[in-house]
């Protein structure tokens, strides 16, 4: 298995689906953005082997030459994202949802309506650059659609879940958070730290995929400010109608996110309600300012041998994932990151059952899913005793539980360590 993400070069390339002109072309390389561009012929070439076999009703989904993954997707007939990545293990479920991240992104800023009624190729281009300008600066007009091209600590883009930490005192935090969220008149508030959801109200967290996934991660991607009000647009619950997006930093690196209509200004939001809340709270919320890469509270009991988790509630489509415990071991936390990431890819394309809200199976598909592993382990690295690293995965039920294992873990015990850390984990998700 590849370390998915190991230096290589990424391009990203939006077209408009008709014309063909380019929106955007981004790239990245070793997971940092690069200023390197694909030349406007292949460009062309690439759009245009794939509009030809539209035209003969074939669908050109992906290709692969010695190195290098390209993932074709258009969105309602009007847009075409492009990707091309010549990294290390890079896999095609990983591109696929890179691509409906993007778009769900570009939704989420633009809305639906701009994207599929394009009349003037020249002025959306403009639009692009001036609603993500919002969010970055003149030398990155592209903050949020380069950081899925990044080496992010996050994971939502791939698994298409919430990205979730687990406070030390959560019913406090929640408490208070419902309280406010009652006396600023919105259902829709949550608490985030780094990019990840601390706690949230029930209709915040009834949020529908992508735009559950994007917001926290759109906040993460914000320049430090004291509050912003920007409209946003709802890729699955209100394509078309925009919203209104606060955030409201609490402590630096802890957001205050309310989801709204017109009401209320931002005005209203005044000192005196969010001292009469969230002063009581300040312990608890400091407590949580750690929790970003690490997820867990600090003190939690895992096993020695862990490197890195990664735990999904399938059903509720959260997931908690780290990979600071052991920090002072080899591997770095990046490659920890990329080993979890393709483990991942690994094992849901070919081992467990579809995921929730994934598309139908084909029938010969389904023929081989017959009967389902529960779990599955891989040694990565040499073969000789001691060296290289375990990954094991485990199916109970909603849960699925990723585990990164140093080299000293035996193979014989990956099972019991990996049901016993899921027991140790599901009352937290």
């Amino acid at each position: 298995m590849g370390e998915e993400g190991t230096e290589g070069t990424v391009h990203l390339l939006c077209l408009a689906a008709s014309s063909g002109v380019p929106l955007f072309c981004r790239s990245s390389r070793g997971g940092a953005p690069a200023r390197q561009q694909l030349p406007f012929s292949v460009i062309g070439s690439l759009n245009g082997v794939h509009m030809f076999g539209q035209n003969l009703e074939v669908q050109l989904s992906s290709a692969r030459t010695e190195n290098t993954t390209v993932v074709w997707k258009s969105f309602h007939d009007s847009i075409t994202l492009i990707v091309l990545s010549s990294e290390e293990g890079t896999s095609e479920l990983r591109l696929e949802r890179l691509l409906q991240m993007v778009f769900g992104a570009m939704v989420l800023l633009l809305g639906l309506e701009e994207l599929t009624n394009i009349s003037n190729v020249e002025r959306l281009k403009k639009e692009l650059r001036v609603r993500l300008l919002i969010f970055g600066d003149y030398s990155s007009h592209y903050r949020l659609i380069d950081s899925f091209l990044a080496d992010s600590e996050l994971i939502g883009d791939l698994t298409q879940c919430v990205d979730c930490v687990v406070p030390p005192e959560g019913s406090l935090l929640q408490e208070a958070l419902s309280g406010f969220a009652e006396a600023a008149g919105t259902a829709f508030v949550s608490l985030v730290v780094s990019g990840r959801v601390v706690v949230a109200t029930e209709s915040w967290w009834r949020l529908g995929t992508p735009e559950a996934v994007l917001l926290p991660w759109l906040v993460g991607s914000l320049p430090p400010q004291a509050a912003h009000d920007y409209p946003v647009y709802l890729p699955h619950g209100s394509p078309t109608v925009p919203h209104r997006l606060l955030t409201l930093t609490l402590l630096p690196g802890l957001e205050l996110c309310l989801l709204c209509g017109p009401r209320p200004p931002l005005s209203q939001l005044d000192p005196q309600l969010l001292e009469r809340w969230w002063q009581p709270m300040l312990e608890p919320l400091k407590a949580c300012l750690p929790l970003g890469p690490r997820a867990l509270p600090a003190g939690f009991p895992l096993h020695t041998d862990i490197l890195g988790l990664l735990l999904l509630h399938l059903e509720l489509k959260r997931c908690l994932f780290t990979v600071e415990p052991s920090g002072d071991k080899d591997p770095s936390p990046e490659q920890r990151r990329c080993l979890l990431r393709s483990f991942y890819t690994l094992v849901t394309a070919m081992h467990f059952p579809p995921e929730p809200g994934q598309q139908e199976e084909k029938v010969e598909d389904a023929a081989h899913r017959a009967q389902v592993p529960r779990a599955c382990y891989l040694v990565s690295g040499t073969e000789e005793p001691g060296t290289g690293w375990r990954l094991v995965a485990l199916q109970l039920g909603p849960r699925r539980l990723l585990l990164l294992l140093s080299a000293q873990s035996p193979s014989h015990g990956l099972r019991s360590l990996a049901t016993h850390t899921l027991h140790a984990l599901t009352p937290l998700l």
